[in-house]
Protein backbone atom coordinates (compact mmCIF):
# COMPACT_ATOMS: atom_id res chain seq x y z
CA UNK A 1 0.00 0.00 0.00
CA UNK A 2 2.76 2.41 0.97
CA UNK A 3 6.33 2.88 0.54
CA UNK A 4 6.69 3.07 4.40
CA UNK A 5 4.75 2.32 7.33
CA UNK A 6 3.61 4.92 9.87
CA UNK A 7 2.79 4.93 13.07
CA UNK A 8 1.71 7.60 15.49
CA UNK A 9 3.58 9.22 18.60
CA UNK A 10 1.10 8.67 21.61
CA UNK A 11 -0.62 11.59 22.68
CA UNK A 12 -0.17 13.62 18.98
CA UNK A 13 -3.70 12.77 18.09
CA UNK A 14 -6.71 15.46 20.14
CA UNK A 15 -10.44 14.63 19.40
CA UNK A 16 -12.65 17.13 19.59
CA UNK A 17 -15.75 16.92 21.98
CA UNK A 18 -18.00 20.39 21.11
CA UNK A 19 -21.15 21.02 23.29
CA UNK A 20 -23.75 23.87 23.46
CA UNK A 21 -22.00 27.33 23.69
CA UNK A 22 -22.51 29.57 26.42
CA UNK A 23 -24.22 32.80 26.42
CA UNK A 24 -22.30 35.73 25.28
CA UNK A 25 -20.79 38.17 27.61
CA UNK A 26 -21.02 41.88 27.83
CA UNK A 27 -18.38 42.20 26.10
CA UNK A 28 -19.19 40.27 23.14
CA UNK A 29 -22.73 41.56 22.83
CA UNK A 30 -20.77 44.88 22.66
CA UNK A 31 -18.51 44.19 19.81
CA UNK A 32 -21.43 42.09 17.92
CA UNK A 33 -23.67 45.87 18.54
CA UNK A 34 -20.74 47.86 17.08
CA UNK A 35 -20.15 45.32 14.10
CA UNK A 36 -24.01 45.62 13.48
CA UNK A 37 -23.80 49.57 13.33
CA UNK A 38 -21.17 49.91 11.34
CA UNK A 39 -22.06 47.36 8.61
CA UNK A 40 -25.18 48.97 8.49
CA UNK A 41 -23.79 52.03 7.76
CA UNK A 42 -22.07 50.72 5.16
CA UNK A 43 -24.92 49.53 3.11
CA UNK A 44 -26.41 52.45 0.95
CA UNK A 45 -30.03 52.59 0.61
CA UNK A 46 -30.36 52.19 -2.97
CA UNK A 47 -28.35 48.98 -2.64
CA UNK A 48 -31.20 47.29 -1.07
CA UNK A 49 -34.23 48.74 -3.27
CA UNK A 50 -34.92 51.56 -1.13
CA UNK A 51 -34.90 55.41 -2.64
CA UNK A 52 -32.70 57.63 -0.71
CA UNK A 53 -34.53 60.59 0.10
CA UNK A 54 -31.52 62.61 1.14
CA UNK A 55 -33.14 63.21 4.19
CA UNK A 56 -30.95 60.84 6.10
CA UNK A 57 -29.04 62.37 9.18
CA UNK A 58 -26.65 59.31 9.37
CA UNK A 59 -25.14 57.23 6.00
CA UNK A 60 -26.11 53.99 5.32
CA UNK A 61 -29.92 52.27 6.38
CA UNK A 62 -31.72 53.03 9.36
CA UNK A 63 -32.78 50.56 11.84
CA UNK A 64 -35.76 50.02 10.97
CA UNK A 65 -34.65 49.29 7.86
CA UNK A 66 -32.64 46.55 8.47
CA UNK A 67 -35.45 45.46 10.63
CA UNK A 68 -37.92 45.49 7.93
CA UNK A 69 -35.71 43.99 4.99
CA UNK A 70 -34.87 41.10 7.77
CA UNK A 71 -37.94 40.34 8.80
CA UNK A 72 -37.30 41.08 12.75
CA UNK A 73 -39.23 43.31 14.86
CA UNK A 74 -37.85 47.12 15.58
CA UNK A 75 -37.23 46.99 18.92
CA UNK A 76 -35.67 43.27 18.94
CA UNK A 77 -33.08 44.54 16.72
CA UNK A 78 -32.68 47.96 18.43
CA UNK A 79 -31.97 45.99 21.41
CA UNK A 80 -29.22 43.73 19.32
CA UNK A 81 -27.41 46.82 18.49
CA UNK A 82 -27.93 47.87 22.30
CA UNK A 83 -25.84 45.29 23.06
CA UNK A 84 -28.61 43.91 25.06
CA UNK A 85 -28.51 39.69 26.76
CA UNK A 86 -30.91 38.47 23.46
CA UNK A 87 -30.28 34.96 21.76
CA UNK A 88 -30.41 35.56 17.82
CA UNK A 89 -31.32 32.12 15.81
CA UNK A 90 -29.31 31.24 12.86
CA UNK A 91 -31.81 31.93 10.64
CA UNK A 92 -32.19 35.84 11.74
CA UNK A 93 -28.74 36.02 11.66
CA UNK A 94 -28.72 35.34 8.19
CA UNK A 95 -30.71 37.47 7.53
CA UNK A 96 -28.99 40.20 8.80
CA UNK A 97 -26.22 38.92 6.87
CA UNK A 98 -27.90 39.00 3.43
CA UNK A 99 -29.70 42.69 4.32
CA UNK A 100 -26.03 43.45 5.54
CA UNK A 101 -24.20 42.82 2.33
CA UNK A 102 -21.88 40.63 4.75
CA UNK A 103 -19.19 38.39 2.75
CA UNK A 104 -18.02 34.88 3.42
CA UNK A 105 -16.01 35.72 6.61
CA UNK A 106 -18.55 38.62 8.05
CA UNK A 107 -20.80 36.19 8.01
CA UNK A 108 -19.26 33.63 10.31
CA UNK A 109 -17.62 36.48 12.56
CA UNK A 110 -21.55 37.44 13.08
CA UNK A 111 -22.13 33.52 14.25
CA UNK A 112 -19.25 33.96 16.21
CA UNK A 113 -19.89 37.20 17.99
CA UNK A 114 -23.76 35.90 18.83
CA UNK A 115 -22.02 32.42 19.67
CA UNK A 116 -24.37 30.58 17.33
CA UNK A 117 -22.86 27.74 15.66
CA UNK A 118 -22.73 28.56 11.32
CA UNK A 119 -25.02 26.31 9.86
CA UNK A 120 -23.65 23.39 7.81
CA UNK A 121 -22.65 23.79 4.16
CA UNK A 122 -24.86 23.52 1.73
CA UNK A 123 -23.94 22.68 -2.30
CA UNK A 124 -20.96 21.15 -3.44
CA UNK A 125 -17.28 20.52 -2.94
CA UNK A 126 -14.08 21.06 -5.03
CA UNK A 127 -13.74 17.69 -6.68
CA UNK A 128 -10.54 19.11 -8.35
CA UNK A 129 -7.20 20.23 -6.50
CA UNK A 130 -7.39 24.58 -7.27
CA UNK A 131 -4.59 25.46 -9.19
CA UNK A 132 -3.20 27.55 -6.33
CA UNK A 133 -3.23 24.90 -3.77
CA UNK A 134 -2.07 22.57 -6.17
CA UNK A 135 1.05 24.72 -6.98
CA UNK A 136 2.02 25.13 -2.77
CA UNK A 137 1.34 21.32 -2.88
CA UNK A 138 3.96 20.93 -5.42
CA UNK A 139 6.65 23.68 -4.04
CA UNK A 140 6.65 22.21 -0.40
CA UNK A 141 9.38 19.56 -1.81
CA UNK A 142 11.24 17.94 -0.42
CA UNK A 143 8.67 17.87 2.41
CA UNK A 144 5.92 15.53 1.96
CA UNK A 145 2.42 16.93 1.34
CA UNK A 146 -0.77 16.31 0.02
CA UNK A 147 -4.47 17.25 -0.20
CA UNK A 148 -7.53 15.70 0.22
CA UNK A 149 -11.21 16.81 0.20
CA UNK A 150 -14.14 16.20 2.23
CA UNK A 151 -14.71 11.93 1.20
CA UNK A 152 -10.71 12.10 1.56
CA UNK A 153 -10.43 11.91 -2.22
CA UNK A 154 -6.48 12.76 -3.42
CA UNK A 155 -6.72 16.40 -5.13
CA UNK A 156 -2.73 16.57 -4.90
CA UNK A 157 0.05 14.74 -3.89
CA UNK A 158 3.66 15.94 -4.13
CA UNK A 159 6.50 13.69 -5.12
CA UNK A 160 7.86 13.56 -2.00
CA UNK A 161 4.93 12.32 -0.66
CA UNK A 162 5.05 9.23 -3.26
CA UNK A 163 8.47 8.50 -2.18
CA UNK A 164 7.67 8.32 1.18
CA UNK A 165 4.44 6.96 1.46
CA UNK A 166 3.60 5.60 -2.10
CA UNK A 167 0.72 6.43 -4.35
CA UNK A 168 -2.82 6.14 -3.50
CA UNK A 169 -5.24 3.64 -5.67
CA UNK A 170 -8.47 5.01 -6.73
CA UNK A 171 -11.81 4.12 -4.83
CA UNK A 172 -14.05 2.36 -7.54
CA UNK A 173 -15.82 5.41 -9.16
CA UNK A 174 -12.25 6.38 -10.25
CA UNK A 175 -10.96 8.73 -7.92
CA UNK A 176 -7.80 7.83 -6.02
CA UNK A 177 -9.06 7.95 -2.53
CA UNK A 178 -6.88 7.66 0.89
CA UNK A 179 -9.73 5.99 2.97
CA UNK A 180 -10.15 3.25 0.28
CA UNK A 181 -6.19 3.20 -0.26
CA UNK A 182 -5.69 2.41 3.47
CA UNK A 183 -8.43 -0.54 3.69
CA UNK A 184 -8.36 -1.72 0.72
CA UNK A 185 -4.75 -2.21 0.55
CA UNK A 186 -2.84 -5.77 0.85
CA UNK A 187 -0.26 -4.24 3.20
CA UNK A 188 -0.20 -6.39 6.66
CA UNK A 189 -2.41 -4.97 9.13
CA UNK A 190 0.10 -4.62 11.81
CA UNK A 191 0.05 -1.41 14.96
CA UNK A 192 1.70 1.61 12.54
CA UNK A 193 -1.18 0.55 9.89
CA UNK A 194 -4.09 0.83 12.79
CA UNK A 195 -3.31 3.83 13.80
CA UNK A 196 -3.16 5.37 10.53
CA UNK A 197 -6.12 3.62 9.40
CA UNK A 198 -8.28 4.66 12.78
CA UNK A 199 -7.30 8.39 12.32
CA UNK A 200 -8.38 8.53 8.62
CA UNK A 201 -11.63 6.99 9.77
CA UNK A 202 -12.39 8.81 12.41
CA UNK A 203 -11.37 12.30 10.22
CA UNK A 204 -13.75 11.00 7.87
CA UNK A 205 -16.73 10.59 10.38
CA UNK A 206 -16.41 13.60 11.27
CA UNK A 207 -17.02 14.83 7.49
CA UNK A 208 -19.24 12.44 6.88
CA UNK A 209 -21.89 13.71 9.69
CA UNK A 210 -21.51 17.21 8.01
CA UNK A 211 -22.73 15.46 4.39
CA UNK A 212 -25.54 13.03 5.08
CA UNK A 213 -27.45 12.36 2.20
CA UNK A 214 -23.98 12.97 0.12
CA UNK A 215 -24.66 10.42 -2.79
CA UNK A 216 -20.70 10.16 -3.37
CA UNK A 217 -20.62 9.99 0.07
CA UNK A 218 -22.84 7.38 0.51
CA UNK A 219 -21.70 5.30 -2.39
CA UNK A 220 -18.25 5.30 -0.39
CA UNK A 221 -19.30 3.63 2.34
CA UNK A 222 -21.32 1.01 0.23
CA UNK A 223 -18.43 0.04 -1.49
CA UNK A 224 -16.05 0.37 2.01
CA UNK A 225 -18.41 -2.01 4.18
CA UNK A 226 -18.90 -4.28 1.03
CA UNK A 227 -14.77 -4.84 0.68
CA UNK A 228 -12.93 -4.06 3.51
CA UNK A 229 -13.85 -6.42 7.24
CA UNK A 230 -11.97 -4.00 9.17
CA UNK A 231 -13.90 -0.80 7.75
CA UNK A 232 -17.37 -2.99 9.30
CA UNK A 233 -16.24 -3.41 12.58
CA UNK A 234 -14.46 0.05 13.14
CA UNK A 235 -17.43 2.16 11.48
CA UNK A 236 -20.25 1.47 14.15
CA UNK A 237 -17.77 2.66 17.19
CA UNK A 238 -18.81 6.35 15.73
CA UNK A 239 -15.25 7.66 16.55
CA UNK A 240 -14.61 10.99 15.58
CA UNK A 241 -11.25 13.08 15.25
CA UNK A 242 -10.91 16.41 13.59
CA UNK A 243 -7.51 17.83 14.33
CA UNK A 244 -4.16 16.05 13.35
CA UNK A 245 -0.89 17.57 14.53
CA UNK A 246 2.11 15.52 15.91
CA UNK A 247 4.77 13.29 15.16
CA UNK A 248 5.02 9.94 12.62
CA UNK A 249 7.60 7.17 12.84
CA UNK A 250 7.95 5.23 9.31
CA UNK A 251 9.38 2.50 8.51
CA UNK A 252 10.69 2.75 4.93
CA UNK A 253 11.55 0.06 3.10
CA UNK A 254 14.98 1.61 1.65
CA UNK A 255 15.76 4.53 3.95
CA UNK A 256 14.94 2.91 7.51
CA UNK A 257 13.38 4.97 9.97
CA UNK A 258 12.08 7.99 9.58
CA UNK A 259 10.53 10.81 11.63
CA UNK A 260 8.69 13.44 10.49
CA UNK A 261 6.05 16.03 12.55
CA UNK A 262 3.07 16.17 10.54
CA UNK A 263 0.18 18.86 10.67
CA UNK A 264 -3.43 19.31 8.51
CA UNK A 265 -4.93 22.01 8.03
CA UNK A 266 -7.91 23.93 6.15
CA UNK A 267 -6.92 26.46 3.74
CA UNK A 268 -8.87 29.64 4.13
CA UNK A 269 -9.45 30.16 0.85
CA UNK A 270 -10.93 26.52 0.29
CA UNK A 271 -12.29 25.48 4.01
CA UNK A 272 -13.75 22.13 2.77
CA UNK A 273 -9.96 20.58 1.63
CA UNK A 274 -7.60 19.62 3.74
CA UNK A 275 -3.99 20.42 3.37
CA UNK A 276 -1.23 17.47 5.04
CA UNK A 277 2.33 18.57 5.59
CA UNK A 278 5.37 16.89 7.14
CA UNK A 279 8.75 18.19 7.71
CA UNK A 280 11.93 16.17 9.03
CA UNK A 281 11.65 15.51 12.81
CA UNK A 282 15.37 15.07 12.64
CA UNK A 283 18.94 15.40 10.54
CA UNK A 284 19.19 11.59 9.36
CA UNK A 285 15.31 12.31 8.17
CA UNK A 286 15.90 15.42 6.54
CA UNK A 287 18.94 13.93 4.98
CA UNK A 288 16.57 11.18 3.56
CA UNK A 289 14.16 12.66 2.51
CA UNK A 290 16.30 14.98 0.12
CA UNK A 291 17.64 12.13 -1.08
CA UNK A 292 13.89 10.55 -1.98
CA UNK A 293 13.27 13.63 -3.98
Amino acid sequence: MRAGSATVGVGTRRASIVGLAPPPSAARRSELADFLRDRRARVSPDSVGLLDNGRRRTPGLRREEVAQLAGVGLSWYTWLEQGRDIKPSAQVLDALARVLRLDTAERAHLFHLARVELPLPGGDYPREAPPELAVIVDGLVPNPAYLIGPRTDVLAWNRAAAAMLGDPIAAPDGRPNLLWWLFTSREPRDEQWRATARGTLARFRAEHARRLGDPDFAALLDALEQASPDFRAWWPRHEVLTEQLGTKTIEHPRLGTLRVHHLQSAPTSHPDLRLTQFVPADDSTRAALARLT
